[in-house]
C-alpha cells in the first residue's frame, strides 16, 4: 500500500435501550468521543489521546494508510437515545462530554429522579411494602452478595424508599428528568469547546425513536376496499447539522427527544408538549423553533391540530435497536476519500433477560406471560433482520465492484476504439470533456441495444423516486404509503409528457422529452459518475507518487459536493409554498432550482483542470474511467435495483458489549456491571454502582475501539497480539489515572483493576 493513501473509518453508532445501564453506555460513547477528538486533533493532548494518536500513527507506519476516524450517524432508543443525543451535540459543536458524566453520576439517582408527589409522606407510609424491597434484592442474589460493603446501607435505604413510593403511578418525575437534561446542555455550552469533530461539509445525522401511545391514522391502499386506515405508533425524531457546523439542533428540541425516548413505561410518566412548555417557562427560557420542530417531528398530529396532545413513551417499546433510520441516512453521505463504513451497536446486556418473574419454568405464569408480551419480548427481539439487510446491501456492492473490475478491460478497449490514441495527447478542456462525454453515452446506448431501454426507464424511475422522497421530507411525512402515492402521481405526469419513451426507433433511443427530463432531473447519474471516478482515483493512489493525485481529488470531491447538496431536503425548504399538488409544476420548479445543466458545465471546468494537472500516465486511466462510466452504469445500475450507492464500500458490523471486551476480565455482564440488577434499574440506587458501570463502559469502549480501528488493516499488516495488549494496557491505565480523582466511591475496584491490567 502506498504511503499516500487516505481512508476514513466512519462509524454509524446504534445505541440500545438499557434503563440505568445508560451510565455504562455513556462510558462507551465518551470513549468514542475521545477517539474522534484524537483522530482530528493536531496535537496529542491528554495521555489517553496520545494512545489513540500512537495507534493511528502506527497504522500509517505499518501500511502507509492515513486514517481518519469519524462518527457521522447516531441512532438511539431509550437510554441509548439520551447518550446518542449528547454525543451528537458534542460532535457537532466541539463541546465537552464531561458535564454529561456529572449528570449521570450525580443526578441519575432514585432520590433525585423520584417525583416529589410520589415520595412517601413519612417513614411509616406503606411500611407493609418494605418486604417487597427485600424480595427485589433477593432476586439479584441479595444486596450483601452483590454490593460493596460501603454501599449496602445506601442501596437498602433507597430501595426501601423506592418501593414505598405511591403505586400505580410512575415513581420518577418527568420534569425532574427534563430539567436535568437541560442543565447538562447548559453545562456543555458553558464549558470548553474545540472545533467540530467532522470535516467541513460532512453532515452529522441523529435519529431518536419514540412511541406515540395514542397513535395516529395512516391510510393504506388495497384492492378492496380501496382504502383502509390503521394506527401507527412508531416515531423517529431526525436531526442533522448538514455539515455546516451550526450545531445539531436547539437544546430544547434535543431535550424533548431525549425525554420522550427514555419515558420507560411505569417508571417515568409519558411526555406531552405541555411538560416542556412548563419547564422552559419555569426556567425563563424560550424555544424559538418550537412550532417548526413540532410540525416536523409530529406531522400527522400537527396536521390534525393535536400535536400538543400527543402522548409519547419510551422509544424502545417498538424499536430497541434502531438500525433502520441509520441505514437510510447512508444515501446522503459525501466522501472525500476511501471509506471503511462500520455500524457499531452498543448492547449493554447481550443474551440476558429480566429476572423479575423469577427462575425459568416450563410453563410461564399468568403475570409473567402478560408483562413479558407487553414489555420484555418487543425489546429483546434479535437484530437478525437489520443485519441481513445490511449484509444484502454489502453483497450488492461487492457484486457491483466485481463486475466493474471484470469488465474494465473491455470498457477501456471500447473507449479507446471510440476516440483513438490521440485522445490522451489532448488536454481535456471543458468543451472537449462535454463532447467526449456525449459521444461515449451515445456509443454505450448503441452497444447496449434493447437493454438500454430498460436501463433508461430505471433512471427515470430513480429520478421520480428521489423527487417523491424529497417532497415527503419537505412535508414532514414518514410513512411509505404517502411516498408511494407521491411517486405514482409523478409517474403519471412523466408519462403524460412523453418523458418515459425510450426505443430503438428514436434517435439516441429516447424521445426529446425523455432526454430533457433526464437532463433536468437525473441527479443520481451525475453522482454515480463522480463516485466511480473517485473509486478509480483511490485505486491509482496506491501506486502514484505522493501528492500527484491531489488536484484530481480536489476537483472530484469539490464537484461532488455541489450535486450532493441537491439531495438534501433543506436545500429546497424555501420552495415549500411553491410545491403544490400539481405534479407537473412541481417537477418544473425543482428542475429550475437544481439547474443541473449549469452545474454540469461548472463540473466540466473543475474536472478539466484536474485532468490537466495529471501526468499522461495517470490521466489516461482516469479519463478511461470517466468516459467509460456509461458502459459501467448500464451494467451495474440494474444490479443496484435503481437506487445507486453513494458509498461504494461494503458495510461491516461491530458490537461493543461486556461480552466482547475481554482484555481485562472475562465473564461478561455479571462480572462487570451492577446496573443490570433490579431489572436494569440497579444503577439508580447507588453512586458506587454508577461509577462502576461508567468506568467499565470506558474500559470496554477502549478495548473494543482499538480492535475496530486495527481491523481496518489487512491481516499481514496488523501488529502482534502482544503489541495490541501493550497498547490496550496503556489506554486502560490512562483511563484509570484520568477517572480516579472523580470516582471516589469505588477505590477498591480501581485497585483491583490496576492489578488485573498489570
Amino acid at each position: 500500500m502506498h504511503e499516500n493513501q487516505e481512508k476514513e473509518l466512519r462509524l454509524a453508532l446504534v445505541c440500545y435501550g438499557g434503563i440505568s445501564l445508560a451510565v455504562y453506555m455513556h462510558g462507551i460513547t465518551k470513549e468514542v468521543w475521545h477517539l474522534a477528538r484524537a483522530s482530528c486533533a493536531e496535537r496529542e493532548g491528554t495521555p489517553l489521546q496520545s494512545v489513540y494518536h500512537d495507534l493511528i500513527e502506527e497504522i500509517r507506519d505499518r501500511s502507509g494508510l492515513h486514517l481518519r476516524v469519524l462518527v457521522d450517524i447516531l441512532s438511539g432508543a431509550s437510554a441509548g437515545g439520551i447518550n446518542a443525543v449528547f454525543l451528537a451535540q458534542a460532535i457537532a459543536t466541539g463541546q465537552s462530554l464531561d458535564p454529561l458524566t456529572a449528570m449521570w453520576l450525580d443526578h441519575a439517582d432514585v432520590e433525585a429522579l423520584l417525583a416529589p408527589s410520589q415520595a412517601p409522606s413519612h417513614r411509616f407510609a406503606k411500611i407493609w411494602a418494605t418486604p417487597l424491597a427485600w424480595a427485589m434484592a433477593n432476586r439479584s442474589h441479595t444486596i450483601d452478595e452483590t454490593v460493596e460493603a460501603g454501599a449496602r446501607g445506601e442501596v437498602r435505604e433507597k430501595l426501601e424508599r423506592f418501593v414505598r413510593s405511591r403505586w400505580f403511578e410512575p415513581p420518577f418525575g418527568g420534569e425532574q428528568l427534563l430539567n436535568t437534561l437541560l442543565d447538562a446542555f447548559d453545562a456543555m455550552a458553558k464549558g470548553p469547546a474545540e472545533r467540530r469533530l467532522l470535516p467541513d461539509g460532512q453532515p452529522l445525522d441523529l435519529f431518536v425513536t419514540a412511541t406515540d401511545f395514542r397513535g395516529h391514522a395512516e391510510t393504506l391502499r388495497l384492492n378492496s376496499p380501496p382504502e383502509v386506515v390503521e394506527t401507527e405508533h412508531r416515531l423517529v425524531f431526525g436531526f442533522s447539522d448538514h455539515g455546516r457546523g451550526r450545531g445539531i439542533a436547539d437544546a430544547a428540541a434535543l431535550a424533548f427527544a431525549a425525554r420522550a425516548t427514555s419515558s420507560f413505561p411505569g417508571a417515568f410518566p409519558p411526555l406531552m408538549v405541555e411538560e416542556i412548555d412548563k419547564v422552559l417557562a419555569d426556567r425563563g427560557e424560550r424555544w424559538a423553533g418550537r412550532d417548526a420542530f413540532l410540525q416536523r417531528a409530529l406531522p400527522e398530529q400537527w396536521a390534525e391540530n393535536r400535536a400538543e396532545k400527543a402522548v409519547l413513551i419510551d422509544g424502545s417499546v417498538l424499536a430497541n435497536a434502531p438500525f433502520g433510520p441509520a441505514m437510510a441516512a447512508l444515501r446522503e453521505r459525501p466522501a472525500r476519500r476511501q471509506v471503511d463504513r462500520r455500524f457499531v451497536f452498543l448492547d449493554p446486556t447481550p443474551d440476558m433477560r429480566f429476572d423479575f418473574y423469577g427462575p425459568r419454568q416450563e410453563r410461564p405464569g399468568f403475570f409473567s406471560t402478560i408483562i413479558g408480551a407487553l414489555s420484555e419480548l418487543p425489546r429483546k427481539q434479535p437484530i437478525r433482520d437489520n443485519l441481513e439487510a445490511i449484509a444484502a446491501r454489502s453483497d450488492r456492492i461487492e457484486r457491483m465492484l466485481a463486475i466493474v473490475a471484470e469488465i474494465r478491460a473491455e470498457v477501456e478497449a471500447q473507449v479507446e476504439s471510440l476516440f483513438g490514441y490521440t485522445l490522451w495527447l489532448d488536454y481535456p478542456t471543458p468543451k472537449r470533456l462535454a463532447a467526449w462525454r456525449k459521444r461515449a453515452q451515445v456509443a454505450a446506448a448503441a452497444k447496449a441495444g434493447y437493454g438500454h431501454t430498460a436501463y433508461a426507464l430505471l433512471k427515470v424511475d430513480g429520478a421520480i423516486d428521489r423527487t417523491a422522497g424529497l417532497l415527503q421530507a419537505l412535508g414532514g411525512a414518514q410513512d411509505g404509503q404517502k411516498l408511494r402515492s407521491l411517486a405514482r402521481r409523478l409517474r403519471e405526469t412523466v408519462r403524460a409528457r412523453g418523458a418515459d419513451r425510450f426505443g430503438a426507433t428514436l434517435p439516441g433511443g429516447a424521445s426529446p422529452e425523455a432526454l430533457d427530463f433526464l437532463r433536468g432531473h437525473d441527479l443520481g447519474f451525475r453522482i454515480r459518475r463522480l463516485r466511480l471516478l473517485a473509486r478509480r482515483l483511490a485505486e491509482l493512489e496506491q501506486s502514484a507518487p505522493r501528492g500527484a493525485m491531489r488536484p484530481m481529488r480536489d476537483a472530484i470531491y469539490g464537484a461532488l459536493a455541489a450535486y450532493l447538496e441537491l439531495k438534501r431536503s433543506d436545500t429546497f425548504v424555501d420552495l415549500q409554498d411553491q410545491l403544490t399538488g400539481d405534479a407537473g409544476a412541481t417537477l418544473d420548479t425543482l428542475a429550475e432550482r437544481m439547474k443541473l445543466r449549469l452545474l454540469d458545465r461548472q463540473t466540466d471546468e473543475v474536472l478539466s483542470a484536474g485532468f490537466s494537472a495529471l501526468s499522461k500516465e495517470l490521466r489516461r486511466p482516469m479519463l478511461l474511467a470517466y468516459l467509460g462510466f456509461p458502459f459501467f452504469d448500464i451494467a451495474t445500475l440494474p444490479l443496484l435495483q435503481g437506487e445507486g450507492v453513494d458509498e461504494f464500500d461494503p458495510i461491516r458490523v461491530d458490537r461493543i458489549s461486556p461480552e466482547d471486551a475481554k482484555a481485562i476480565r472475562t465473564g461478561g455482564v455479571a462480572a462487570m456491571l451492577k446496573g443490570q440488577q433490579f431489572n436494569n434499574f440497579g444503577a439508580f440506587f447507588s453512586r458506587a454502582y454508577r461509577e462502576n458501570d461508567y468506568l467499565w463502559g470506558r474500559l470496554n469502549g477502549a478495548d473494543r475501539l482499538i480492535d475496530i480501528v486495527l481491523s481496518t488493516l489487512d491481516g499481514d499488516a496488523r501488529p502482534t497480539a502482544e503489541h495490541v495488549a501493550a497498547l490496550k494496557r496503556r489506554a486502560f491505565h490512562a483511563i484509570l489515572d484520568e477517572e480516579e480523582p472523580r470516582l471516589t466511591a469505588i477505590p477498591g475496584l480501581i485497585r483491583e483493576l490496576r492489578g488485573e491490567i498489570g
